[in-house]
């Protein structure tokens, strides 16, 4: 699904990105979310939220 219309960033780019460890900082930076318009701002803070919860359940679980 496309997160940023403006740069075509989709959610898979940004769960990679947080699999590497960058914040929304860095993936401002590297991948221009939320330069344009700025609309898709909330909702890439909210996907990085919710992969890391996913993150820690899943290492809590293990």
């Amino acid at each position: 699904m496309y997160v940023c219309v403006c740069k075509g960033v989709t959610d898979r780019e940004i769960e990679a990105k947080a699999i590497d460890g960058a914040d929304y900082a860095d993936i401002r930076r590297e991948l221009g979310v939320a330069t344009d318009c700025g609309s898709c701002g909330q909702s890439c803070k909210k996907l990085l939220k919710d992969y890391e919860m996913a993150a820690t359940a899943e290492f809590s679980a293990a």
